[in-house]
C-alpha cells in the first residue's frame, strides 16, 4: 500500500468515525439491536427506513450504526438468535427480532417484553411435519396416538427441532408426553430420511421445501405463527427520561407507519349547494366514505361559491372503487396519496410498557 492510498484510507475512516460520533454523541442514550444475519437483516433496514428511521451504517463490517433523525440512538447489529438475550441482560434497551426467538430464548418475562408483537414482515409458521408415507397420521391427535403406541413398544418418537422450549410446551398442552427432542441447527427436512429423527418441527413460510422433501404438515400442527417484533427492557427504559423519550419516538413512528400502511388519502373538489348536501352524497356508500367519514370544507372562489373540498381515508383495495364513487358524486381534481403515518389517540406500545411495570 503506498502512502497516498494509506492516507486516503485513514481519512475515510476518520470521516466515518466523525459521522458516527456526531450522530450518537460521546455516550448514546439508547441502544437498539437489529439482526445482522438472515432474512430479517434487509427487511429490518427496509422497515426502519419506511418509518423515517433510516439507519446509517458506513460499511458492512461495522457492527454499529446511527439513526441521523434520532441523535442519541446507537444501533447495534447482532445475530438474530442473540438479540433476546442481549436485551434481557441489559446490553440494549430495544431490539428487533422474531417472535419465535423471543418466546424460545426469553428467561425473565419482566426483563424483556414485546412492545410491538407484529411488525408485518418476517412472517413464518413453526409447524410439525411428518413423512408423507405416514398415511394414517394427518393430525396432532393422530400423532398423540402414535406417540402412545411407540411408548407401549418401549420406544419414543424422535422430533428434530430448533426450539425445544416452545415445542415441549405445545406437545404437553396437547397430551403428548412421550417423545424425544433431537436438537438440530442445520437443515431439518432431511432428518427423517437420514434416520436420526422420525419427524420434524421447523419454521416454514410456504411449506414448499417440506413438500419437496417428502414431508407433510399436520392438521392443527402449527406451534406458533411468528413474525418480526420489537422488544424492550422495561427496567432500562424506565431508568432514564431521555431513554424513554427516544423509545417513545421509535415506537410512535413504527406504530403510526404500520397503521397507515393499508390506507390512501383521497382529496377532491365536489360541487354542491352545502357541505351537508355533499356529505350526504358521499355517505350514500358508507363503505367508500372514509375511515371516519368524509371531511368537507367550502372552497372559496370569487367566481363560483358552490364547490367543496372533500378529504377521506380509504383502504388500498377500495381505492379505485372510491375514486369511481367520488366521480359519481360529481368530483373533479381527485388526488390520491399514500400515508406515511397514521397516529392514534395514544401509543399502545408505549402504554403497554407502563402497564407491564404496574
Amino acid at each position: 500500500m503506498n502512502n497516498q492510498t494509506s492516507k486516503k484510507t485513514i481519512e475515510n475512516s476518520i470521516g466515518e468515525n466523525d459521522q458516527l460520533q456526531n450522530a450518537v454523541g460521546t455516550k448514546p442514550h439508547l441502544r437498539l439491536i437489529l439482526p445482522s444475519d438472515g432474512d430479517l437483516y434487509e427487511s429490518s433496514l427496509g422497515f426502519m427506513r419506511s418509518c423515517g428511521l433510516n439507519v446509517v451504517r458506513p460499511n458492512a463490517r461495522r457492527y454499529t450504526a446511527v439513526i441521523p433523525s434520532l441523535p442519541g440512538v446507537e444501533v447495534l447489529f447482532q445475530r438474530t438468535a442473540d438479540i433476546t438475550q442481549k436485551v434481557e441482560e441489559g446490553s440494549a434497551e430495544l431490539g428487533l427480532t422474531g417472535l419465535d426467538r423471543l418466546l424460545e430464548y426469553r428467561n425473565d418475562e419482566k426483563q424483556v417484553v414485546p412492545l410491538i408483537e407484529d411488525l408485518s414482515f418476517g412472517r413464518c409458521e413453526f409447524v410439525l411435519a411428518v413423512p408423507e408415507s405416514w398415511l394414517d397420521v394427518t393430525s396432532v391427535a393422530d400423532l398423540a396416538d402414535l406417540a402412545l403406541e411407540f411408548h407401549q413398544d418401549g420406544k419414543q418418537l424422535r422430533i428434530a427441532n430448533k426450539y425445544p422450549r416452545l415445542l415441549q410446551r405445545y406437545l404437553f398442552a396437547r397430551g403428548i408426553n412421550y417423545f424425544t427432542l433431537v436438537p438440530a441447527s442445520g437443515t431439518l427436512e432431511a432428518a427423517p430420511a437420514a434416520g436420526y429423527a422420525d419427524l420434524i418441527a421447523d419454521l416454514t413460510a410456504t411449506g414448499a421445501t417440506m413438500r419437496e422433501n417428502g414431508l407433510k404438515t399436520l392438521e392443527e400442527g402449527t406451534v406458533l405463527v411468528s413474525q418480526a417484533c420489537l422488544i424492550g427492557n422495561p427496567e432500562l427504559l424506565s431508568a432514564s427520561p431521555s431513554r424513554l423519550k427516544l423509545a417513545r419516538s421509535i415506537v410512535e413512528l413504527m406504530e403510526a407507519n404500520l397503521r397507515a400502511e393499508p390506507y390512501y388519502r383521497l382529496t377532491a373538489n365536489v360541487q354542491g349547494a352545502s357541505p351537508e348536501e355533499v356529505s350526504a352524497s358521499i355517505l350514500s356508500r358508507p363503505d367508500l366514505a372514509g375511515l371516519r367519514g368524509p371531511t368537507v370544507a367550502r372552497v372559496y372562489n370569487v367566481e363560483e361559491q358552490d364547490w367543496h373540498s372533500v378529504s377521506l381515508l380509504v383502504k388500498k383495495d377500495k381505492l379505485l372503487e372510491a375514486v369511481d364513487h367520488l366521480r359519481g358524486c360529481g368530483a373533479i381534481d381527485i388526488a390520491a396519496s399514500q400515508l406515511s403515518y397514521l397516529f392514534d389517540e395514544h401509543s399502545q406500545a408505549y402504554h403497554n410498557l407502563f402497564e407491564r411495570e404496574a
